[in-house]
């Protein structure tokens, strides 16, 4: 896209999440299983989260 990294920030970016088209992760920004079918492609399998470093295994 030739657009201006604060349009795509700004704009873009919060369009494609309220689609279901991108999800932010800890890890960062994903394409969601819904991006990938439509782009005629199979989306990878789920990998399994990290624990959290923080959370308590009582």
């Amino acid at each position: 896209l030739s657009e201006d990294r604060g349009t795509l920030e700004d704009v873009v970016e919060p369009y494609l999440i309220q689609q279901g088209f991108l999800v932010r992760t800890a890890r960062g920004r994903m394409a969601s299983a819904k991006a990938w079918r439509h782009l005629g492609l199979t989306p990878p399998p789920r990998q399994p989260q990290p624990a959290d470093l923080f959370e308590s295994k009582e």
